[in-house]
C-alpha cells in the first residue's frame, strides 16, 4: 500500500452517474504527483431491520469505514439527490461519524461534494449545500470550483461553484458530457493540490 497521503471520494450512486462523477474526480486526484485517490462508497439503508448486505458490493468501490475517513487527508462526498437533499445512506454514513468529531481528526482538511440529478433543476445546489453542512461541523476546509474553470460558464449539464453536478436524464442513463467531465477532473486536482498544501500547513503547526 502506498504511504503517500489520499484523498478520499466517498459516495452513494443508486443507478451509476454518482459514481461516474466520483471516479472521474479520482482521476483529477491522481494527475497530481504526491497524493492518492481512495474510492469508496457506503451500503444502501433498508426500512426493514433484517435486512443485511453482503460486506463487500457486487460492483465498484467498497465500503468505507471511519478509518478511511480518519486517515484521509483530503475528502470529496458524493450523492444523488433526493428531494433537494443528500441520499440517505450517505447520511447515515456521516451521522456515526461523532467519534471523529469528538476527536477533531478532520479539522482544518480540505474537502469538496459532487452530486447528480436527473432533471437540470432538481436541487443539485441544495444537495451540495447539504452535504457542505457536515463538513462544516468537522472543521474541514471547503473547496468548491472557481470561475476560472471556464466550463461552468459554458457547461449545459452541470457545475456549479459550491462543486461538480450531473444531469443525468430522467431514466439515468445520460453519460457525462465533455464539460462535466472537464469540470470533474479539475475539482479533483485543486482537491488534490490543496490536500497537500494543508497537510504541509497542519505539519509546521504541529
Amino acid at each position: 500500500m502506498s504511504d503517500l497521503p489520499y484523498v478520499l471520494v466517498l459516495y452513494y450512486s443508486g443507478q451509476g452517474a454518482t459514481r461516474a462523477l466520483a471516479e472521474r474526480i479520482a482521476a483529477g486526484v491522481e494527475s497530481v504527483a504526491g497524493v492518492d485517490a481512495r474510492l469508496r462508497t457506503v451500503a444502501p439503508v433498508s426500512p426493514t431491520c433484517e435486512a443485511v448486505d453482503p460486506e463487500i458490493p457486487a460492483e465498484g468501490a467498497i465500503y468505507a469505514d471511519l478509518d478511511d475517513l480518519r486517515n484521509a487527508s483530503g475528502l470529496a462526498l458524493g450523492s444523488p439527490t433526493r428531494f433537494g437533499n443528500m441520499a440517505a445512506p450517505l447520511k447515515h454514513f456521516l451521522d456515526g461519524t461523532s467519534e471523529l468529531w469528538l476527536s477533531g481528526a478532520l479539522i482544518d482538511k480540505p474537502a469538496t461534494a459532487f452530486t447528480s440529478t436527473s432533471s437540470l433543476h432538481g436541487g443539485q445546489e441544495t444537495t451540495l449545500v447539504t452535504m457542505l453542512m457536515p463538513l462544516l461541523h468537522h472543521g474541514m476546509v471547503y473547496a468548491g470550483l472557481p470561475y476560472s474553470e471556464t466550463a461552468l460558464t459554458r457547461t449545459q449539464g452541470g457545475g456549479t461553484p459550491y462543486g461538480v453536478s450531473h444531469l443525468a436524464g430522467v431514466r439515468s442513463d445520460r453519460p457525462l458530457d465533455e464539460h462535466e467531465r472537464e469540470l470533474a477532473f479539475a475539482q479533483g486536482a485543486r482537491l488534490a493540490r490543496l490536500t497537500l498544501a494543508l497537510a504541509d500547513a497542519r505539519k509546521g503547526a504541529s
